[in-house]
């Protein structure tokens, strides 16, 4: 995947065009999705719009009985996800804003064509113009509002997509992709708006080195952000707790009582790191069934379900099975059968379409997140 420079004319703004969706071969082409607003009835437009963004974001606005008009384009990526969006004005808040513990915990890199934003934190003010990249925590308390009429693209980055550089953007949190190297990620941010229509499975992989490279070269926060970034040695052992827990998911043992001695730290430490989370255990579980989604999703593993389950210390099936879906919104067959048709996501191959598409962004960020 080339990371060349597009001008930004190539993608002009259509607040009034219906986003297409591509066209598509089975097994072959990168899955993508779309809705909009004008599926429904003018009067439920915009709780649709805010269910769509439900695991992400608490979205406010004002009068809309007449109606409320937005789209998007979503390709799931396999690692991460990017979106076209187009939406009237209204108000966000994350959900540590609200109050709601396991928020999602992916950095959000926002530019917008057309439109602008402001968003409030505790200490900090962001206001975000046309043509600068932003960056969100999205596990992170923050508020604001968008323009009355935008155009935007949206880069999901979950944290496991780039672990070896987590500390860089949590130090960059907040903040725009100024000078040289900002203008550049925002060019391949558009050029990834140009280019994914024509993109098929295979080239996934490199897509995604193309995307962390990118990352890694153009967000890079000033000395005064690495110095001033909020609980920088918390983020540190939250980190180290991560991976430890990722490298020994297999050990029935894996647990609050050893975690502290692993780490060096206090049990009361461990808690409050991951208390954002949900708490360790249901982190820890979480992760699991992440592992178990991911041997679903490989057509070269041949174990049964329950083999599978068992494998990442699940010894009831049926807890499994409700588990999963409640992790997912879809069963551990559904994975399985997609596997078998050589779909990339589970979302192609779900009976209940009705379902879809206003949760279909909310299932990819979560599968995203495990």
């Amino acid at each position: 995947m080339s990371s060349a420079v597009a001008a930004r004319h190539d993608i002009p703004p259509t607040f009034d065009r219906r986003l297409p969706m591509p066209a598509t071969t089975p097994g072959a082409s990168v899955q993508s999705f779309a809705f909009s607003t004008r599926e429904v009835p003018r009067e439920e437009q915009f709780e649709a719009w805010r269910r769509s963004y439900a695991e992400m974001l608490d979205l406010t606005a004002d009068d809309v009985a007449g109606g409320f008009r937005a789209d998007h384009q979503v390709w799931d990526l396999g690692t991460f996800a990017f979106s076209r969006i187009h939406t009237q004005g209204l108000g966000y808040s994350s959900l540590p804003k609200r109050g709601r513990r396991d928020p999602l915990d992916h950095w959000l890199l926002t530019l917008f064509l057309d439109g602008r934003s402001t968003t409030l934190t505790d200490s900090n003010r962001l206001d975000g113009n046309t043509g600068m990249v932003q960056v969100h925590p999205l596990g992170r308390a923050f508020e604001g509002t968008v323009s009355r009429k935008n155009d935007l693209l949206m880069l999901f980055v979950p944290r496991d997509f780039c672990r070896d550089m987590a500390h860089i953007l949590d130090a960059a949190a907040f903040s725009r992709l100024e000078g040289g190297m900002g203008r550049i990620f925002a060019d391949y941010m558009i050029s990834l708006a140009r280019q994914l229509p024509k993109l098929d499975i295979a080239d996934l992989p490199e897509l995604a080195a193309t995307t962390r490279a990118m990352l890694l070269a153009c967000v890079s926060p000033s000395p005064e952000r690495l110095e001033e970034a909020e609980d920088a040695i918390s983020s540190v052992l939250l980190e180290r707790a991560r991976h430890y827990i990722q490298t020994h998911l297999g050990d029935a043992g894996l647990g609050a009582v050893g975690l502290p001695r692993e780490l060096g730290i206090s049990r009361s430490r461990l808690y409050r790191l991951f208390e954002p989370a949900g708490g360790v255990m249901h982190y820890i579980q979480r992760r699991r069934l992440a592992a178990a989604h991911a041997a679903l999703a490989d057509a070269n593993d041949r174990r049964r379900i329950l083999e599978i389950a068992e494998c990442w210390c699940f010894n009831d099936g049926a807890e499994f099975s409700r588990a999963f879906r409640r992790e997912f919104g879809y069963s551990p067959s559904e994975v399985r059968a997609g596997a078998r048709r050589g779909s990339l996501s589970p979302l192609a191959t779900r009976p209940d379409e009705e379902a879809l598409p206003v949760q279909r962004l909310n299932f990819l960020l979560r599968r995203l997140q495990a």
